[in-house]
């Protein structure tokens, strides 16, 4: 199997994937109307001089982009239950065009989540300048990076029974200490924790919506490191898992 017809497939299967579309981009869609639309007339959110709708608008985008990146290793489960995998391997398709497959799918799916949860918080009356909506997408795409990787090193250490309540509650805590849900401060044990982990940088691209800023020294430095680290699993499992397979 070829490269660019393995990617086709990939993106194929991922836009049928009705269960995928609900948890991945739906349900942040639905959460942040349930949130943000009876409070659309809150326009100092926690003190933080920030409408809730706005606030809500971009950490949902940072969670629901996340969430798509890590459920790719529910797919990948998917497959080595059925030993598709396994049937890969007898392909010419290389290690890097799966990679590069599996990353392009899931950059789609954030990609859909960014608009529209976007078009959510318009209908709501948010509004932001063009040069900090290009801020924020590009940062944001940056930062999901080593989710990229985590979602595939998941999906190759963890079976299918195990993936849901892996790939859920590992994004759910995630976000929590990224500061997703409420502002985390400026200090403190869980502002230091959260500043250790990507899904803080992810929030902090997210809010670059809000002030045109980017990231310090630290938020770049961080997602490097965590880019490797994961990537690294990611390559491990797979190279454990297809051996196995074997």
């Amino acid at each position: 199997m070829r490269g660019l017809v393995y990617t086709r497939y990939e993106l194929l299967r991922a836009f049928r994937n009705r269960r995928f579309f609900f948890f991945s981009i739906g349900f942040p869609l639905l959460f942040y109307f349930v949130i943000a639309s009876p409070n659309r007339g809150v326009h100092d959110f926690d003190r933080s001089g920030i409408s809730l709708p706005l606030y809500y608008m971009v950490g949902l985008t940072a969670f629901g982009t996340m969430v798509a990146m890590i459920s790719t290793g529910t797919r990948i489960a998917s497959e080595r239950q059925i030993g598709w995998t396994r049937q890969l391997r007898i392909t010419p398709l290389s290690t890097r065009a799966y990679f590069r497959a599996k990353l392009l799918a899931a950059y789609m799916m954030s990609g859909l989540t960014i608009v529209l949860l976007g078009l959510a918080g318009s209908s709501l009356g948010v509004s932001l300048p063009a040069g900090h909506w290009l801020a924020m997408v590009g940062l944001i795409l940056v930062a999901l990076l080593p989710f990229a990787a985590l979602g595939i090193m998941l999906g190759h250490l963890i079976n299918v029974d195990s993936i849901g309540p892996a790939t859920g509650g590992g994004a759910s805590l995630l976000a929590f200490l990224g500061g997703t849900w409420f502002p985390l401060g400026s200090h403190g044990f869980l502002f230091e924790l959260g500043r250790l982990l990507p899904s803080y940088w992810l929030v902090q691209a997210a809010h670059t919506g809000l002030t045109g800023h980017g990231w310090p020294v630290r938020g770049w430095v961080v997602i490097a490191v965590w880019s490797v680290v994961l990537s690294a699993g990611a390559l491990y499992a797979f190279r454990r898992d297809t051996k196995r397979a074997g």
